[in-house]
């Protein structure tokens, strides 16, 4: 596995979430740091899957992200959607290192 840093603790708020560009070889990855209202961390694709619209700027309740835009929900843990999101989106191991957040964009859970 290969973390990289993605953000500072104090970047996101519990209940809130971060847009981050990680560059793994020659491609960009759009990855959404989001702390979950207990305060657990997590890395999912960016993008909603019904459209090209940011899930960092969505709405955090419980294990779940909801699209702004489009109101499909993404399960935090697992990426699984909800209409009218068509597939779900990749959820990247996290790790936290004294107060930085690193994620590793090469593997998938």
């Amino acid at each position: 596995m290969s973390f990289q840093r993605a953000c500072s603790l104090n970047d996101v708020a519990a209940g809130e979430g971060l847009s981050v560009d990680i560059i793994s070889g020659d491609r960009v990855v759009d990855i959404a740091i989001i702390r979950d209202e207990d305060g657990r961390w997590h890395a999912i694709d960016d993008k909603c899957t019904h459209g090209d619209v940011s899930l960092a700027e969505g709405e955090v309740e419980g294990n779940v992200v909801e699209c702004w835009a489009h109101g499909a929900t993404f399960d935090l843990d697992t990426g699984k959607q909800s209409l009218p999101a068509v597939s779900p989106v990749q959820v990247y191991p996290v790790e936290i290192r004294e107060s930085e957040v690193f994620v590793d964009v090469d593997a998938h859970l």
